[in-house]
């Protein structure tokens, strides 16, 4: 049977894992922390798991790898030059790994992301040799682009950007060009230099289109560095934890919150979360809480805006979207949520006074307003704050805009000048989420609930930052 590689996605984090196998025994690459969903499918495809690899200590999750190998029996490959504090079985550069008569793996160092960084090239058995499938490259050559080399901070940035070249280089002189490409980043996580350009791609396709592939060393590495953005806070929380080796995940239902405790946590200036849609959170919504809606990245903005150890309460329609929304906070590392409470905002409080709204417009009406004219709606604005991030905002923003990056806003919120603020990102869910931030100091804020590429044919003006 030919070797089938199964895509395990976490959009809300823009990653992939991966399950490789020969219809009896299978490889799994770069879990995630929620090993359930991983476990699931080997049981569906009917196949068992030997192995568990990771292609590098991870930044941007909490690795399921060590608890998946020790609840299967699976072989854990890690770096040998990775210094964990767990058994683990070390591979290098140039290790071969027999999967099973018909199926190989190769490591190939490829340091760029990491220096330690690996990548697997998945070989099959082919009339007496061994044919490469694909190649499995973590956070080394992705769909266009290549994983970011500031994470281990930025003196070492310029010199893994060097190695992220020459590996990219290696990978494409070693494979075919039909040889697959499977990355772990690259799908909206900010491990990622830029992103995908693609769904899938091959070494030939990657030869066409990534600039590593087609750029000299130090072109490629001067435009790199330079198009590198913030990443998110928590991010120096994940290495710490996966040399350590991650503890197994609790998805059991946390404390459920009455009225008078929900408002005792707002009192404390605790984190209480109203994880519904936007929209229905400007209706209505506890005042103190903030908005980030399960519809967005929701675990980035939280882990990044939060002070780590911060108690985290829960608010969503139903158990199912807390357990959805703890689900996507483990792989971050932020384990047990302090409470929760579902239903509506109405059953929330016991004191009406306590619900407020949040008004909305669009562009449309910023340029209205902006134009002399004055419909129905909002009361104009003093201030419009963009918080979009800096390459964003670079790219183009609205003529006399203030800029405050969402990461930055609660240690800015005295930065943002007086007056009436309309706030806007690129689709609406950040402007929310800072807009909350933002009436929670008292201040009157409406969102502009639109995207962001509707702005200029809304005829404002756009400017660049170069």
């Amino acid at each position: 049977m030919a070797v089938e590689v199964s895509v395990i996605a976490t959009s809300s984090l823009g990653d992939r894992s991966y399950l490789a196998s020969d219809g009896q025994v299978a490889i799994v690459v770069d879990p995630q922390r929620d090993i359930d969903r991983v476990t699931y499918l080997a049981g569906a495809e009917g196949v068992r798991i030997t192995y568990v690899v990771e292609t590098h200590v991870h930044n941007d999750y909490v690795s399921g790898g060590l608890e998946l190998a020790r609840v299967t029996g699976a072989r854990y490959l890690v770096a040998a030059a990775d210094e964990v504090g767990f058994d683990r079985v070390p591979v290098s550069d140039g290790d071969v790994v027999p999967v099973s008569d018909g199926v190989r793996l190769r490591v190939i160092a490829t340091p760029g992301h990491t220096f330690h960084h690996l990548s697997y090239v998945l070989d099959e058995a082919v009339d007496g040799g061994w044919q490469p499938v694909g190649v499995f490259t973590g956070g080394s050559l992705l769909f266009g682009t290549t994983g970011r080399t500031d994470l281990l901070g930025g003196r070492h940035a310029h010199e893994l950007a060097q190695h992220q070249h020459a590996s990219a280089a290696r990978l494409a002189d070693l494979l075919p060009d039909g040889t697959q490409v499977w990355p772990t980043h690259g799908f909206g996580s900010f491990c990622s230099a830029s992103q995908a350009d693609a769904p899938e791609s091959t070494i030939g396709r990657e030869k066409q289109a990534n600039p590593v592939l087609r750029l000299a060393a130090e072109q490629f590495v001067t435009e790199t560095l330079a198009g590198l953005d913030a990443y998110p806070a928590y991010y120096a929380h994940m290495g710490v934890a996966n040399t350590a080796g991650p503890a197994p995940v609790d998805l059991t239902p946390v404390t459920r919150a009455d009225p008078a405790e929900l408002r005792q946590r707002i009192a404390a200036g605790q984190w209480v979360v109203d994880l519904r849609h936007r929209t229905a959170y400007a209706t209505a919504h506890l005042t103190g809480t903030v908005s980030l809606g399960l519809d967005g990245p929701m675990s980035t903005w939280l882990g990044w805006l939060i002070d780590r150890g911060t108690p985290i309460t829960l608010l969503a329609g139903t158990p199912e979207q807390v357990a959805d929304a703890q689900r996507e906070l483990v792989r971050i590392g932020i384990d047990r949520p302090a409470a929760h409470a579902t239903g509506t905002p109405e059953q929330w409080t016991t004191e009406p006074t306590q619900l407020r709204e949040l008004r909305m417009t669009d562009f449309p009406a910023l340029a209205a307003v902006r134009a002399g004219n004055t419909p129905a709606g909002p009361p104009a604005p003093d201030v419009v704050l963009d918080v979009r991030m800096t390459n964003e905002w670079n790219t183009g923003h609205i003529t006399g805009a203030v800029h405050i990056p969402l990461p930055d806003l609660p240690a800015r919120l005295a930065d943002v000048p007086a007056g009436t603020i309309w706030v806007h990102c690129g689709s609406g869910y950040r402007a929310t989420a800072a807009a909350s931030l933002l009436a929670n100091t008292g201040r009157h804020v409406v969102v502009i609930n639109d995207t962001f590429d509707q702005a200029e044919a809304a005829g404002l003006e756009i400017v660049t930052e170069t």
